[in-house]
């Protein structure tokens, strides 16, 4: 999938309370403590900090579980890029992605990727996304969403 591009000051706020504090703890360890946390299983994935750029090796099995990794390492404070090397057991279709403005709903977005009228699709990204999506009124700007194609839709 290659290199993503992330807000570093943008995303959640997992190593401490200050940015020095942040940037500081933004450890391998502590990235895949926080992958655990989110819910995937890293203990055979390689990840690599130079700065504010992540690398992730490793074996997923799918090209959802590729892209939420991605999306979990990206949207976390102090990360500005993730170059992604994880190996697809199963491919499927690539998501889209996107950067959350100031202004932006979910509303907004999924009628912006699924045609007008289909705003009521929003439901879709918030399960593509969580995390960082919890709340689906609680989005921030400079947030990356995966905007999985549609059940059904043709690619």
């Amino acid at each position: 999938m290659g290199l993503f591009s992330f807000i570093k000051d943008a995303g959640a706020k997992l190593f401490g309370t200050t940015d020095a504090q942040a940037a500081e703890a933004l450890t391998p360890d502590a990235l895949k403590k926080h992958l655990k946390e989110a819910g995937f299983n890293a203990d055979n994935h390689e990840i690599t900090v130079d700065g504010d750029k992540v690398a992730i090796k490793g074996n997923v099995a799918t090209q959802e579980e590729a892209e939420k990794t991605v999306l979990t390492l990206g949207n976390s404070k102090g990360v500005a890029s993730v170059d992604n090397q994880l190996t697809v057991a199963a491919a499927g279709t690539e998501a889209k992605f996107y950067t959350v403005v100031k202004g932006d709903t979910l509303w907004k977005i999924a009628e912006e990727f699924y045609g007008k009228g289909h705003g009521d699709k929003y439901p879709e990204i918030v399960k593509a996304n969580n995390p960082p999506v919890k709340n689906p009124d609680l989005i921030q700007p400079g947030w990356v969403l995966r905007i999985p194609p549609l059940p059904g839709a043709q690619a």
